[in-house]
């Protein structure tokens, strides 16, 4: 009799639904393995991040959602080929961003700063933008980066970064 009640919990065991399976998602931090150097040079100095790219217009689309947190020096880049008037919003965006307009030439051409997490109110430079750049909400402020600042990115910054040369970005150095 036991020999049978021992058998017949294997097989109920065997037939029990299973828990489903964890659904394969990336961590911010394994989305992107090949992080970009990008570089602001403001007035008081140069600053340097490291930046996941949004290439792909699913990419682009996604974005900064759903992320829960942000490095000091890390953000994302969103490279406009061909330059074009970006609208962003903030729609399942988590954490506080600051959108930076880059025009063509280098230039920062407008900062959205601490863009609110959650809103659907698009943000604009109003101009063609050769990319948008988010960061941590308020860090701009905190390092002093302003409009008419300059921004490169890729080799143009660390000449040993093999990246792909549609993402090298070198602006004439004005600064």
């Amino acid at each position: 009799m036991r020999i049978a009640f021992s058998l017949l919990i294997v097989l109920l065991a065997g037939c029990s639904p299973t828990q489903p399976k964890a659904e394969k998602t990336t961590s911010p931090t394994n989305q992107q393995t090949n992080l970009l150097p990008l570089e602001i040079r403001t007035d008081a100095g140069r600053h340097r991040f490291a930046v996941e790219t949004a290439i792909t217009a699913k990419e682009q689309e996604r974005g900064l959602m759903f992320r829960k947190s942000l490095d000091a020096n890390g953000g994302m880049l969103f490279p406009m080929s061909p330059p074009r008037t970006a609208s962003f919003w903030m729609k399942d965006t988590l954490i506080p961003l600051d959108m930076i307009f880059i025009r063509t030439d280098g230039v920062i051409a407008f900062i959205a700063a601490n863009a609110a997490p959650y809103s659907r109110v698009p943000v604009s430079a109003g101009v063609p933008v050769a990319a948008v750049l988010e960061l941590r909400g308020g860090r701009a402020a905190e390092l002093g980066i302003a409009e008419g600042d300059r921004v490169s990115w890729g080799s143009c910054v660390d000449p040993a970064v093999k990246s792909p040369a549609d993402l090298d970005f070198c602006p004439p150095r004005t600064r």
